[in-house]
């Protein structure tokens, strides 16, 4: 049995504890094979800081395209033209009662405005598939989310009424949401 000095013995207790701990060795322990920690490539992420470059949409400016969105067509296009960053603002009309242009086109069954706005970028949603006839996009949200039959669009304006406003485009997708009804 070997005697080991002090230092040796503490060389070999690091050793012996990076070993079982993290997979690494100390240069200085002595009889110990060196172990290079592997580096993992980290990927930079995007930053999700404001830009502080981009200024806020004028506050009025959205009110007023959301308002558009819910009878004219051409107003809609003259502020698109002027402002493309419009597409997907959203107002709040009070009480976290929040809408975008898309949203106030397709509780009022404005298809023109709702695939005008689509065309421009804007975001599709379930109520908006809804009132577009789009089925097969509104039997995927409810398969995944049953729930979202519930949930309320802009103004509180349930997801079968969208699909009422929709009228004949809609009409198979007001089949499918009256169909989910308990008896």
């Amino acid at each position: 049995m070997r005697s080991f000095s002090r230092r040796e013995f503490l060389n070999q207790s690091r050793a012996g504890t990076l070993l079982a701990v993290g997979g690494l060795t100390l240069a200085t322990a002595p009889g110990v094979a060196q172990q290079q920690p592997q580096k993992q490539e980290q990927k930079p992420r995007p930053s999700r800081k404001p830009q502080a470059s981009r200024p806020r949409l004028d506050p009025a400016q959205v009110q007023q395209f959301v308002a558009a969105a819910h009878r004219d067509l051409d107003q809609v296009r003259r502020m698109w033209e002027q402002q493309p960053a419009l597409v997907n603002a959203t107002w709040d009309w009070g009480a976290g009662d929040w809408e975008t242009a898309l949203g106030g086109a397709a509780h009022t069954g404005r298809k023109e405005i709702a695939l005008f706005l689509l065309e421009k970028g804007a975001r599709l949603d379930v109520f908006a598939a809804a009132m577009l006839g789009k089925l097969d996009v509104v039997r995927a949200a409810v398969a995944a989310f049953p729930g979202i039959v519930q949930v309320p669009g802009p103004h509180r304006i349930p997801l079968i009424d969208h699909a009422r406003a929709g009228k004949e485009d809609a009409v198979e997708v007001l089949k499918f949401l009256e169909s989910l009804k308990p008896a």
